[in-house]
C-alpha cells in the first residue's frame, strides 16, 4: 500500500523541513483523514508530523514496528509522547487489519501473505521496542 505518486512528490520537495505535514501535504488530504505514519527518526520528523496531523484533525496512526532512530533509545520516549499526545501507537499488522475491516475484501489473501513474509522482522522489531515502551 504505498502513496500515491503524486503525494511522494509533495513530500519530496520539503526535504529541509522536520515535519512533513506541508501545505501541499494538507491539501491532498481529506479533512478528518486517518493517516498511518512510518519513517525515521521517530523523535523528530515522525513526531513533529504525527503532531502536526493531530493539530490540524487528523487520526492519527505511528506504526511502532516501522519507525527508527540512530539513537534507539529515542524510540521509546517518541511513541509514549506521542501516545500522551492522542496519537494511536500501534503495530503495521494491527493496523493493516483495520483497515481491511473483514477478511471477504478481494485482496485480503494477498495482503496477509505480505504480513507473513514480513511477520520475522516485525518480530524482532517488537521485541527490541517492548521492554521500553
Amino acid at each position: 500500500m504505498s502513496a500515491p505518486a503524486p503525494t511522494r512528490r509533495i513530500a519530496a520537495r520539503h526535504l529541509t523541513l522536520f515535519s512533513m505535514y506541508v501545505p501541499a501535504i494538507a491539501a491532498a488530504l481529506e479533512p478528518r483523514s486517518s493517516v498511518a505514519i512510518v519513517g525515521i527518526e521517530s523523535h523528530i520528523c515522525v513526531t513533529q508530523t504525527a503532531l502536526d496531523l493531530l493539530a490540524a484533525g487528523h487520526a492519527v496512526y505511528v506504526l511502532a514496528d516501522a519507525v527508527s532512530s540512530c539513537n534507539p533509545e529515542e524510540v521509546p520516549v517518541a511513541l509514549r509522547r506521542l501516545a500522551a499526545a492522542g496519537v494511536a501507537v500501534t503495530t503495521t499488522e494491527s493496523w493493516i487489519y483495520e483497515v481491511m475491516g473483514d477478511a471477504s475484501i478481494p485482496a485480503f489473501k494477498d495482503v496477509i501473505k505480505i504480513v507473513k513474509d514480513s511477520g520475522e522482522d516485525t518480530k524482532i522489531a517488537l521485541k527490541a521496542l517492548t521492554p521500553r515502551i
